[in-house]
């Protein structure tokens, strides 16, 4: 789950630069535990060719990271991922990847600032790497959502991932394939929606538009 899909390569020729008329940007935070596929949902929205601050995994590092469960991660987000979607003439969407490794969650505070709502990426075979996450978006007061990235690994009902993260009822949850872009877009679909419905009519419809 390193990359994205050729699905994504296949409509790079259709990526366009971003238009004179656009002054609303909307930001979305993507967060999870280290490995998780933040940057592989990124690359695979994205519109534009992703920034992506990945440096490769050395030997070093092994006795900084837990890389037990992501024995074939060759490369890892040191800073950030960053992408972009137009959703209209207007509004564009600014899509942030946080870094997974708790070396570098102090980085994700300054991230959460001005964010309209984020996505917590999980692994069920590690589902305990979601709990930081989940515990500064509460902090923060930013709406969120969870969704379960595939990886193969054992299927739970939506009532055990719930009860194993203490997801309020509210909190939407879905699965997802951070290698399909059509995947990806449910997802900022789901979260766009969850927005909409905390903040009422205070942040723009944008649903519609991301279905295009």
């Amino acid at each position: 789950m390193d990359s994205a899909t050729s699905e994504a390569a296949s409509e790079a020729a259709a990526r366009t630069p971003l238009g004179a008329t656009a002054d609303n940007g909307l930001k979305i935070v993507v967060v999870g535990g280290f490995g998780v596929g933040k940057t592989t949902l990124v690359r695979s929205v994205s519109e534009i060719r992703p920034l992506n601050t990945e440096e490769t995994m050395t030997r070093a590092g092994e006795h900084v990271d837990d890389i037990s469960e992501v024995r074939d991660k060759k490369a890892t987000t040191v800073a950030f991922d960053f992408g972009r979607i137009t959703l209209d003439a207007r509004n564009v969407l600014y899509l942030f990847g946080a870094p997974g490794q708790e070396r570098f969650w102090f980085l994700w505070d300054r991230l959460f600032s001005g964010t309209l709502g984020a996505v917590v990426l999980v692994d069920t075979r590690r589902i305990d790497d979601s709990w930081y996450a989940i515990d500064r978006l509460e902090h923060h007061g930013t709406p969120f959502i969870v969704a379960c990235n595939d990886f193969g690994g054992p299927a739970y009902a939506p009532q055990q991932i719930r009860e194993a993260l203490d997801l309020d009822p509210h909190i939407p949850l879905l699965d997802c394939d951070a290698r399909s872009r059509a995947s990806g877009k449910q997802v900022l679909i789901t979260l766009v929606e969850h927005v909409k419905n905390t903040y009422a009519n205070q942040v723009p419809v944008l649903e519609q538009e991301l279905t295009r």
